[in-house]
């Protein structure tokens, strides 16, 4: 059941510049209703919408200030 007493809470950094870090393993919903996964200790989550890996990202948002 979401939001139990017994869910782990999730850390999240917020970084002024760059992606949303998301202890993981994750997994994201996007607009479409469609869901990806991640069984990484760590994410980055991209946050520009530059990502050709979208929700993921790919470091895009460097290439442009």
């Amino acid at each position: 059941m979401p939001n139990s007493p017994s869910d782990k809470s999730r850390r999240i950094t917020v970084q002024r510049r760059g992606p949303l870090l998301v202890e993981g393993p994750v997994v994201v919903e996007l607009e479409d209703g469609t869901t990806v996964s991640s069984d990484r200790f760590r994410v980055a989550l991209c946050t520009c919408r530059r990502s050709r890996r979208y929700p993921w990202c790919d470091t895009s948002h460097r290439d442009r200030g």
